[in-house]
């Protein structure tokens, strides 16, 4: 397996301390994980489509012939060379600046734009102070909100302890949210029972995972669209598999009792320490046996 290669290379900065630190894509390149990419085809002939680079001009033109360019007006461009955006780069850019140690709830999950890297130490030099960021910021209990110039902007990140790693995790800027207020109507004022508030907590708790492990979940359905390629690679009949009988509409509450009964079906029971009473009365038992 070819080693990863790193993506950005630069320092974590948090006030007069420089950490170099090199950014590895925290998501595994795509098919690694078992994904299935389709690609589009001519129905008449099965020939793959392509994307053509077309100008409306001259036709079909090259890679090296294409510059980028900003629509000022309506069908009127500024042509901008990278040398021209190099210029405008500073030392700072190649730089993570922490601007504040946060608590790990500080940063609301929604905001997660979805992109994450691995941040490693660069060299040797930068072996000891990046222990010392990790720990302190796990002893602390606290994740590290920064912003770095990547992907073309500049981005907000949030820095986070992850066994020896440190994660870097993009996030979204606050304009880039729609309003609440924009959906909240959708949402109606609904006047619960007790007996159903009551249900529903017990399910929840029911359903509680104090040790939760991610990994346990996998992507069935590349697995399932696996099967269906190497089935129609092979000639064979797709079979579907049978329909899984609808869910019967029932009562809320009833609904609940059933979801209840069900996930204590399958959680194991908690051990419970026996109380002090208990211990002495056993102990007594034993005596007189």
């Amino acid at each position: 397996m070819a080693a990863a290669r790193s993506v950005w290379k630069g320092f974590i900065q948090f006030s007069l301390v420089s950490v170099p630190v090199r950014a590895y894509a925290a998501a595994a390149s795509a098919g690694s994980g078992g994904e299935i990419r389709l690609n589009q085809l001519h129905a008449e002939c099965n020939s793959r489509i392509k994307y053509l680079k077309v100008c409306p001009v001259h036709g079909e033109v090259k890679q090296d012939e294409i510059v980028s360019g900003y629509e000022f007006a309506k069908d009127q461009y500024v042509v901008i060379d990278p040398a021209e955006v190099d210029k405008l780069r500073t030392t700072s850019d190649k730089t993570v600046s922490v601007k504040a140690f946060v608590k790990p709830d500080a940063v609301d999950v929604s905001q997660y734009s979805g992109k994450t890297y691995f941040l490693v130490p660069n060299d040797a030099v930068a072996q000891r102070p990046y222990a010392l960021l990790v720990r302190a910021m796990k002893e602390q209990k606290r994740h590290a909100f920064a912003q770095v110039v990547m992907s073309g902007k500049r981005q907000i990140v949030l820095l986070r302890p992850v066994g020896k790693l440190l994660m870097m995790s993009f996030l979204s800027y606050a304009d880039d949210f729609k309003d609440t207020k924009e959906f909240e109507d959708e949402v109606q004022n609904v006047d619960v029972t007790p007996d159903e508030m009551k249900l529903t907590k017990m399910l929840t708790d029911a359903m509680a995972e104090d040790r939760f492990d991610v990994s346990a979940y996998k992507d069935d359905y590349a697995e399932q669209m696996r099967k269906l390629v190497d089935a129609k690679v092979a000639g064979r009949e797709v079979v579907a598999p049978p329909d899984e009988p609808a869910p019967r509409i029932i009562n809320l509450v009833e609904a609940l009792k059933q979801s209840i009964a069900e996930s204590q079906k399958k959680k194991p029971p908690k051990l419970v320490a026996p109380s002090p009473a208990t211990k002495a009365a056993a102990a007594r038992k034993r005596k007189t046996s």
